[in-house]
C-alpha cells in the first residue's frame, strides 16, 4: 500500500474574541436557537434555490469521520416527485400508527398531535432527502469505506437545520420508517441509506406549534 504523507496548512481562519464578546455571541446564538421551532404547517411560497444552496454549503463544512463526508443531499422541488414521496411516507406512517408502533411510543408522540397524514410533504416548496453513504466510489470504480456515517451525517444535518433557521426558514425533520422508498423514488444507489427527510419553507400564516418546553441546563449537563 502506498504511504500517504499528511499535508498541513497554517490555521488562518480562526478568530478569537474577548471574554465579553464571547459571552455576548454565545447568548445571542442561544437566543436565536430558542426561536427555532419544528413546523408542520407550511406556506407554498417559493424559496430561492440560492438560499438552499448556501445552507447546504454550510452543512458541507461539518466535521466527519476521516473527513470522508459520507452524505448526499437530494433537494426535491418537483410537485410530482413530492406527491410520490408523500404517498410513500404516508403508507409507512399508516402502518406505524396502525399497529407497528408500541403504545409507549404513541403516548410519547401524543402531545405533538402527529398522525399519518403528512400534507406538508407536498405543500412546502422543498424537501431535502438526506442520505448516509456506506462507502464512496473512486473514478475507477473502487470502493472507499466510510467511517462514523451516522454520527457524521447527524452533525451535518444539525448544521443544515440551523443554517436554514438562520436564513429565516422553517424546517421539519421527518423520519418515516423504513425509508427505502426514497432510494427508489429518487434513484439513489443501494449503498446510500436514507437518514431523514427535511421539510423546508415558510410557515403558513396560521401555523401553530405544540406547547412544549425544553429541559433546563442542569437537567442535561454535568460539569466534572
Amino acid at each position: 500500500m502506498k504511504e500517504i504523507t499528511p499535508t498541513f496548512l497554517p490555521l488562518t481562519e480562526y478568530r478569537e474574541f474577548a471574554e465579553g464578546d464571547m459571552r455576548r455571541r454565545a447568548l445571542e446564538f442561544y437566543e436565536e436557537s430558542t426561536r427555532r421551532r419544528t413546523v408542520r404547517e407550511y406556506s407554498d411560497r417559493p424559496v430561492s434555490r440560492e438560499v438552499i444552496e448556501d445552507c447546504l454549503r454550510a452543512a458541507g463544512t461539518a466535521p466527519s469521520g476521516a473527513n470522508l463526508q459520507p452524505w448526499h443531499f437530494v433537494v426535491v422541488s418537483d410537485p410530482a416527485v413530492k406527491a410520490k414521496i408523500r404517498a410513500g411516507a404516508e403508507e409507512e406512517e399508516r402502518a406505524f400508527y396502525g399497529g407497528r408502533a408500541p403504545q409507549e411510543w404513541l403516548d410519547a408522540l401524543a402531545p405533538l398531535g402527529t398522525d399519518s397524514n403528512k400534507p406538508f410533504l407536498e405543500t412546502a416548496p422543498h424537501l431535502i432527502a438526506i442520505f448516509g453513504e456506506a462507502y464512496g466510489l473512486l473514478p475507477d470504480g473502487r470502493k472507499v469505506k466510510h467511517y462514523y456515517v451516522q454520527e457524521s451525517v447527524g452533525i451535518a444535518t444539525g448544521y443544515l437545520i440551523m443554517a436554514l433557521h438562520h436564513a429565516g426558514l422553517a424546517s421539519l425533520t421527518h423520519t418515516p420508517s423504513p425509508m427505502g422508498f426514497l432510494n427508489e423514488i429518487l434513484g439513489r444507489p443501494s449503498h446510500e441509506r436514507p437518514f431523514l427527510l427535511l421539510v423546508v419553507g415558510y410557515p403558513a400564516d396560521d401555523a401553530k406549534v405544540p406547547a412544549i418546553t425544553k429541559k433546563p441546563l442542569n437537567d442535561f449537563v454535568s460539569f466534572v
